[in-house]
């Protein structure tokens, strides 16, 4: 997405003014995973609040400078999942979707991997511009668990940073980690998940299609997949954020095919 029209999205779908030249980060992590404690610590005092244009749901964001370049830490409301069945899913769907952010971190609790890992998995679905962060790893160690940070990587396809935010654990290589992949310097190839073969055929059957449609502005396989969920509010958001020249039927008759 071009960076002048991304201001314009960011600014009126999502009340957010980024500055030129300014990357924008994504906060992403279920609730209580120390998702507010990394947001403190990356961004200090540098921080307001409001609620999301048309939501009655806190957005909170930030700012800090790593190697004289300035970030933009939005903190989106702390979901389980982003397949929209909330008010809180959907604001975080919808701007990682189509706020369209330099990195989308996603946050983690060490202590309880395997819950978490479900919704970095749903985001890898749509970008691959995500970091993972696994926080909480004093209380893991506590708890005795040991977690093998480098073959979760190799394993997920994205950048892993183990974190104990409320120490200060880990700060220095998330920051370097969040600048590198901000700036393109580090590159991912996230695993994707693969599901039956009806549905990878029914995919596969969608795929150019859609593309035709959002002309590459989203992740068309990620696309094709909700639209076999029927999922009629993310239909009308991709015609409302895109603006797209057609009706929400138009998708849901490609669906159909």
């Amino acid at each position: 997405m071009q960076v002048k029209n991304r201001g314009r999205v960011l600014r009126e779908h999502f009340g957010i003014a980024a500055a030129p030249g300014q990357y924008v980060i994504a906060l992403a992590g279920n609730p209580n995973v120390g998702k507010s404690t990394v947001f403190n610590a990356l961004t200090g005092l540098r921080q307001h609040t409001g609620n999301w244009p048309g939501k009655t749901v806190d957005n909170a964001q930030g700012t800090f400078t790593y190697q004289k370049k300035p970030f933009l830490l939005v903190d989106l409301p702390g979901t389980y999942s982003i397949l929209a069945h909330t008010v809180e899913e959907q604001v975080a769907r919808d701007f990682i979707c189509f706020g369209q952010p330099d990195v989308t971190l996603v946050v983690l609790d060490a202590t309880c991997l395997e819950r978490n890992l479900n919704l970095a998995l749903q985001v890898m679905e749509i970008t691959p511009h995500v970091v993972v962060c696994v926080n909480l790893m004093d209380e893991a160690r506590k708890k005795k668990i040991a977690i093998d940070v480098s073959s979760l990587e190799k394993e997920l396809g994205v950048p892993v940073v183990a974190t104990a935010a409320r120490k200060g654990e880990g700060l220095a290589a998330l920051r370097e980690t969040l600048n590198q992949v901000s700036t393109g310097v580090r590159k991912s190839k996230p695993r994707q998940l693969v599901y039956s073969p009806a549905v990878e055929e029914a995919v596969e059957q969608l795929m150019p299609t859609v593309q035709r449609l959002i002309d590459h502005k989203l992740n068309p396989r990620w696309v094709a997949l909700r639209l076999l969920d029927g999922d009629k509010a993310f239909i009308e958001s991709i015609s409302r954020h895109l603006e797209l020249q057609l009706q929400p039927k138009t998708l849901q008759e490609v669906a159909a095919l």
